[in-house]
């Protein structure tokens, strides 16, 4: 892939960032210059300005810590450890009464959620993707030494309830609360509840979920049953002189069935090929569909020349994506109110008592970053990148109204304090709980920043293409 592709890429990663951003502080400024109050700077990004430049009275500028960004106001709670000092000391300017405050302190949250709205009426117009996956809740594999199989569910069974909760979709692409994997992740029992349907006949099953161990540099584990969900098993792309070449496979064949049991994932083929390295390799039937034609191969698994650590292989080196997909068109009120949904049912498994999802779990402003990339590296991206912007927008307009000192509502929560008091809180007092904030939420940041990019390390060294080579079969 081309150095431009890339440079491309990350041109529009910062342009659609700098939009969410910029629309979210604009609702700050505007509503500050309405309700007469002093504005110092307009700012993009934290840190020291890359750019500044003076227009009037207000300077604009452009950070070097891509966090977010700020509109300077001495007279409400300034942050002086993400803002800098005030050019005009507080005690020269007039007092704000608490109703300007508030004004000010809720516009950026509602720019941000009026933004929300006009990417979700877009969406309407132009659609978004979805394809099967995100509408079914059918297994595809279940890992034969997993909790899932001991509990009895196998590849083909169709999840109905998680816990006693109506699932719809096997992953969080909607509602979190519909789907299968997040039912799982957020249990709390010692036993996972899962009502399924086989062969017309509903039945229940009780998996013990278990937690695969991490590293100190990674993130907590949540809890698996190792299941996944169905996908057609469709070639992709076949090594050369490999099993599957020589047998006449093609990309674009689907696999259908494997040893006379037919198959719901192609994770179903690649256990297969693990469990080879442990025993007998015999020649396996492989049931396969071309087109309106469907015939039977028999490949015997062989071992690769390169990498040398490799176990025996049939040689299909890649799998095509669902192609299966539709554009759908949900209203803005479903979009809203999906996304809304979403930071909620976070919330209420972040402060879950038995639950394992912590702050470790959620995602900053690098996961933000490498969702918008790999979005944008997507054919049909655009669609997607405007679906999750709706998202964004809705979630950073209700986080910043939490009632929390430097954030929107922190500020709305002062200015009531001050309304009842009828006394502004001192000016000394204020600094100190903004800027002790501002390092938490700093930290805070931080913290979030090291496990994302980590995970973005880790995930782009493991999809680095390492060829597979077969020696030409005699």
């Amino acid at each position: 892939m081309s150095i431009l592709h890339y440079i491309l890429i990350a041109l529009e990663v910062v342009l659609i960032f700098n939009l969410i951003i910029g629309v979210h502080e604009l609702g700050h400024f505007l509503a500050a210059r309405w309700r007469g109050l002093k504005v110092e700077r307009f700012a993009i990004w934290f840190g020291k300005p890359i750019w500044k430049k003076k227009i009037g009275d207000v300077e604009y500028a452009l950070g070097t810590i891509p966090f977010g960004g700020y509109v300077s106001l001495p007279q409400m709670a300034t942050m002086e450890a993400i803002e800098g000092k005030s050019e005009t000391p507080v005690e020269q300017l007039p007092n704000v009464a608490p109703l300007d405050k508030i004004i000010v302190a809720f516009a950026g949250p509602l720019f941000s959620f009026l933004l929300a709205i006009g990417f979700a009426l877009i969406v309407w117009q132009v659609g978004k993707p979805s394809n099967e996956v995100n509408n079914s809740t059918v297994v595809g594999w279940v890992d034969p030494t997993g909790p899932g199989w001991s509990a009895g569910l196998r590849p083909g069974d169709t999840i109905l309830e998680v816990d006693g909760h109506p699932v719809k979709n096997f992953l969080p692409t909607g509602a979190l609360s519909d789907s299968v994997k997040w039912r799982i992740i957020t249990s709390t029992g010692t036993n996972i509840a899962i009502k399924y349907l086989r062969a017309g006949q509903a039945a229940m099953a009780y998996a013990v979920p278990t937690n695969l161990p991490t590293r100190w540099y990674e993130r907590k584990s949540l809890r698996q049953i190792f299941i996944s969900y169905a996908e057609k098993t469709v070639i992709g792309e076949i090594a050369s002189n490999s099993p599957a070449a020589v047998a006449g496979l093609k990309p674009g064949d689907e696999i259908v069935a494997l040893a006379g049991q037919k198959i719901f994932s192609p994770l179903s083929l690649l256990s297969f090929e693990q469990a080879l390295t442990n025993q007998p390799n015999v020649p396996v039937a492989f049931t396969v569909k071309r087109g309106d034609a469907q015939f039977e191969k028999t490949l015997l698994a062989v071992k690769p020349t390169s990498p040398t650590n490799a176990g025996p292989s049939f040689g299909i080196v890649a799998w095509q994506a669902d192609t299966n997909v539709a554009l759908v068109h949900p209203s803005p009120l479903d979009q809203i109110q999906t996304s809304a949904g979403q930071i909620f049912s976070t919330f209420g498994a972040l402060f879950e008592h038995k639950g394992q999802i912590g702050v470790q779990q959620l995602g900053g402003a690098v996961m933000i970053i490498r969702v918008y990339s790999n979005l944008f590296d997507d054919e049909d991206g655009w669609r997607r990148v405007l679906w999750f912007s709706v998202i964004l927008n809705v979630n950073l307009a209700l986080l910043n109204l939490l009632p929390l000192p430097v954030l929107d509502g922190g500020h709305i929560t002062l200015s009531l304090i001050e309304a009842v008091r009828r006394r502004p809180v001192s000016a000394g007092i204020l600094n100190r709980i903004q800027n002790g904030f501002a390092a938490l939420l700093i930290s805070f940041m931080i913290y979030i920043a090291f496990f994302d990019a980590g995970d973005w390390f880790r995930s782009a060294h493991a999809d680095r293409d390492v060829p597979v080579v077969f020696a030409p079969q005699k």
